[in-house]
């Protein structure tokens, strides 16, 4: 535990600033769209533009997350989920997967906490509500199933990208166009969590836990499944890293790539 901590703490930092970063992104961009006083609201009053922008918002900040120069150091992880997933894979060591989850956890909580403080009670109050992630109106086995299914089809997309070169560096491009797509069509069925650590972050400052519990089960049964589904039809020699975007001119701890080797 140590040795990891006193080696790989850049990473870990890494992972609690990005989805510190995507928070801060869905905190403002949400108050902006959302909040009945905010003149972006009165010009953009249709729910589905506004989830469009939100989408929009979203998925740029995921995509300049992951093709950052940090976020090409830690993998751009960002979620329990995917780095539950390339654990089960054994392709990221178990205290790493540990710091990593912890480091998410806080990164995220950080990131509403900011928010909060700078936007105060347009963000805080509904229907802002910290962007917090509760099931839609046809409810919750709806909200699981949507979760589920968009975990799925987000983890194949990133492994049959991220293990092909001439796709590789398309990963964050093909994440980033998911995000958008599932907060414009999936968001009204379920608030699109598709990540635990986001959830979390959202849920604790408000004090909103509705079916909490789904949004843990489905995105990491969901990334597990898409696992599972590429190793047995791609086979396990198939996946090669943790890393979402594996760029040569960063170190890698998982693969144990260091810039002046080759991969």
């Amino acid at each position: 535990m140590i040795a990891a901590l006193k080696c790989h703490w850049p990473e870990y930092l890494i992972e609690a600033w990005g989805l510190g970063m995507f928070m801060v992104a869905a905190g403002v961009v949400g108050t902006i769209l959302f909040y009945p006083q905010s003149s972006a609201h009165h010009v953009f009053p249709s729910p589905f533009m506004q989830r469009v922008l939100m989408g929009l918002g979203m998925g740029l900040t995921a995509m300049g997350i992951m093709y950052s120069p940090w976020g090409k150091r830690s993998g751009a992880h960002i979620n329990p989920a995917v780095t539950l997933t390339f654990y089960r894979l054994n392709k990221i060591k178990a205290w790493d997967a540990i710091f990593y989850i912890v480091f998410q956890f806080i990164g995220g909580l950080l990131g509403v906490l900011l928010v909060a403080l700078l936007l105060q009670l347009p963000f805080t109050q509904a229907p802002v509500s910290y962007v917090v992630t509760v099931p839609g109106k046809p409810g919750v086995v709806v909200a699981f199933v949507a979760e589920y299914i968009i975990a799925v089809i987000m983890m194949w997309v990133v492994l049959y990208s991220s293990n092909r070169a001439k796709l590789a560096p398309l990963t964050p491009l093909f994440a980033g166009c998911l995000i958008v797509s599932y907060v414009i069509f999936e968001s009204p069925l379920s608030g699109f969590g598709m990540n635990p650590a986001r959830t979390v972050a959202s849920a604790l400052p408000s004090g909103i836990w509705t079916a909490i519990w789904l949004y843990f089960v489905a995105p990491i049964s969901g990334m597990l499944t898409a696992a599972e589904l590429y190793v047995y039809t791609m086979g396990k020699h198939k996946v090669f890293c943790a890393k979402l975007y594996h760029d040569p001119r960063y170190r890698c701890i998982h693969c144990g790539h260091h810039p002046h080797n080759t991969r």
